[in-house]
């Protein structure tokens, strides 16, 4: 798929929580195509250590707005900067880059989109566009309090959302592989991103019951293209750049102790 770069403006920064801001970016021409999974290199003007495009998941494309949407937590200079953008800045961006999820054959109702912290970001988009083919997706997302559960009206619109949250403000208390609803339903696929510990551990229940599963990874990023390698991921096919490969990948292809 082509990556394009692109002045973006914004359109809306909404503060989500203290360490969190929804930014809704538009262009004046229409949007190129973009799958769940999918990433994009965002530039941060300013000082020597924003020089690098910094990585966000692609949270949500608003077709009839013309809107792409970037989840953002406000961790170091870059993204904060990013968090203080205003309505009509301009925001230079490269999209999509490396791959997505892989869309079931047919709907499914058996579906389970499993999310921790950040990393629910791209369980939205690809909830909407499961929903959009006809399945009905199910929703597990983790985080710490109900205060660091965020879009929970949102992945409504396309799914049942369960929740756990660690100090059991929300939902069920503990973590999302200690759910309830995992055994209550027999998924047939699994989709999910967030801190690598959750993903492990997911990947390991899905490879105990023998159900298929894809992981987005969140090695760190430099340049988004393949060309520095430093987000190599070790895996069945050797050292991968996971900003190329990925960030999708099936677990089978991960070389884990799971």
């Amino acid at each position: 798929m082509k990556k394009i770069i692109l002045d973006l403006n914004v359109t809306e920064n909404v503060r989500l929580h203290a360490n969190y801001v929804l930014l809704k970016l538009t262009s004046s021409s229409p949007l190129p195509e973009m799958l769940p999974g999918q990433f994009a290199g965002i530039r941060v003007d300013g000082p020597p250590t924003t020089f690098l495009r910094r990585p966000i998941s692609i949270n949500y494309v608003d077709r009839q707005r013309n809107e792409v949407w970037f989840l953002i937590q406000l961790a170091g200079d870059g993204t904060k900067r990013l968090g203080e953008a205003k309505q009509g800045d301009i925001i230079n961006v490269v999209l999509p880059l490396g791959n997505g999820f892989t869309m079931p054959e047919k709907p499914s109702d058996k579906l389970l989109l499993v999310g921790g912290g950040v990393g629910t970001a791209p369980m939205l988009y690809l909830g909407e566009q499961l929903a959009k083919q006809g399945s009905k997706p199910t929703f597990l997302l983790g985080a710490r309090s109900d205060k660091d559960l965020l879009q929970l009206e949102q992945f409504a619109a396309y799914g049942e959302v369960y929740t756990t949250t660690e100090d059991g403000s929300h939902g069920e208390k503990g973590y999302v592989t200690q759910h309830s609803i995992l055994n209550k339903v027999n998924f047939e696929q699994i989709y999910t991103c967030g801190p690598k510990p959750m993903m492990m551990a997911v990947s390991k229940y899905a490879k105990s019951k023998g159900i298929a599963c894809e992981v987005s990874l969140e090695n760190m990023m430099a340049c988004g293209i393949g060309a520095c390698l430093c987000c190599v991921e070790n895996t069945t096919e050797g050292h991968l750049c996971v900003c190329k490969e990925g960030p999708v990948f099936n677990i089978n292809k991960l070389l884990w102790q799971i």
